[in-house]
C-alpha cells in the first residue's frame, strides 16, 4: 500500500513512478514539508521496482518556490528569517536536492507555468526537462535580497555557462520555454496539453533501458563534474566493470550478436 501524502501525489504502475505535486492553489509553492514528502516517495518508489521517476506539478504550475512558515513576516519568535531559512535549506530542501541527484534511475521533469526559486532547481534536476509551452524557469532570488538556493548556483552555470546563469540569478526574470530550448536548459518544448503525454512516451521508453547503466550514468556524470579527466577516467572505467557484470550487460551482448532488439529487465 502506498502511503498517504498531503502536499504530492504518488503513482507508480508499468516500472515508471510519477511524483505530482499538489498544491495547485498555491501554484505549487513547496513548504518544508513537501520537500521531505517528495524525498519519502522517491524512497518509496525505488522500493517497488521502478525503473524511471517522473515529477510534475497539479494544476498550471511547476513551483512557484520555497514557502516558508510566516512568509515574509517574522512568525519564528525570536529566530531570524535568514536563520529560519537555512535550517529549512540544510533540514528539508537540501536533502531532497541530494536525494533526486542520487537517484539510481532516470528522472524526467515535466515543468509548465513557473518554475522559479527552488522550484526552479527541482524543475531543472531531470535528465530530461519537458517544458511546456506556458514553462518559465526563475530566479526570483535577487528581488527579495536573497541568493539562489536549492543547488542553483552550482547548477546554472555547468548547465548554461556563467554569462547567462548571472543573467538569471542577479537580473531576476523570467527564462520563457522558447528561451530556455534554445539555451540548452530543456530537452524540448511541447504543447501544454501534450506535456504528459510526452513525459509518459520517454519515461516507458527509460523504463525499458538498462537501468543499472543508466543509473550509473547519472552518478559518473555528476561525480566527474568534480573530478580531473584521470580521475574520470578511472571512475568510468570502474562503472563500466560495475555495468558489464549487470544481467542486462549479458542481454544487450547476446541480442547485438543475434542482431536482435534487446529486452532489458533493469538488472
Amino acid at each position: 500500500t502506498m502511503a498517504d501524502y498531503e502536499t504530492i501525489k504518488l503513482a507508480v504502475a508499468d516500472n515508471i513512478a510519477t511524483i505530482t505535486l499538489n498544491r495547485p492553489e498555491r501554484l505549487n509553492a513547496m513548504p518544508p514539508a513537501m520537500a521531505d514528502e517528495i524525498s519519502a516517495a522517491l524512497d518509496e518508489a525505488l522500493g517497488q521496482d521502478v525503473r524511471c521517476v517522473i515529477m510534475t506539478g497539479e494544476g498550471r504550475a511547476f513551483c512557484s518556490g520555497a514557502e516558508l512558515a510566516g512568509g515574509g513576516r517574522d512568525g519564528g519568535g525570536d529566530i531570524s528569517c535568514g536563520d529560519r531559512a537555512k535550517a529549512s535549506l540544510d533540514g528539508h530542501y537540501n536533502p531532497m536536492m541530494k536525494k533526486l541527484a542520487e537517484l539510481p534511475v532516470p528522472l524526467i521533469t515535466a515543468v509548465k507555468g513557473p518554475a522559479a526559486g527552488v522550484g526552479c532547481s527541482a524543475g531543472l534536476a531531470g535528465d530530461f526537462v519537458i517544458c511546456g509551452e506556458s514553462g518559465y524557469f526563475l530566479q526570483a532570488f535577487v528581488n527579495i535580497g536573497l541568493v539562489p538556493d536549492g543547488g542553483a548556483s552550482w547548477m546554472l552555470p555547468r548547465l548554461i555557462g556563467k554569462s547567462r546563469a548571472f543573467e538569471m540569478m542577479m537580473l531576476g526574470e523570467k527564462i520563457k520555454s522558447d528561451k530556455a530550448l534554445e539555451w540548452g536548459m530543456v530537452h524540448k518544448v511541447v504543447a501544454d496539453d501534450d506535456l504528459m503525454d510526452e513525459a509518459q512516451a520517454l519515461a516507458e521508453r527509460l523504463a525499458k533501458g538498462p537501468t543499472k547503466a543508466l543509473g550509473l550514468m547519472r552518478r559518473t556524470a555528476m561525480e566527474n563534474l568534480e573530478r580531473s579527466y584521470g580521475d574520470a577516467l578511472d571512475a568510468e572505467a570502474n562503472a563500466q566493470r560495475e555495468a558489464g557484470n549487470s544481467q542486462d550487460a549479458i542481454i544487450g551482448a547476446v541480442s547485438f550478436l543475434k542482431k536482435e532488439k534487446p529486452q532489458f529487465t533493469g538488472q
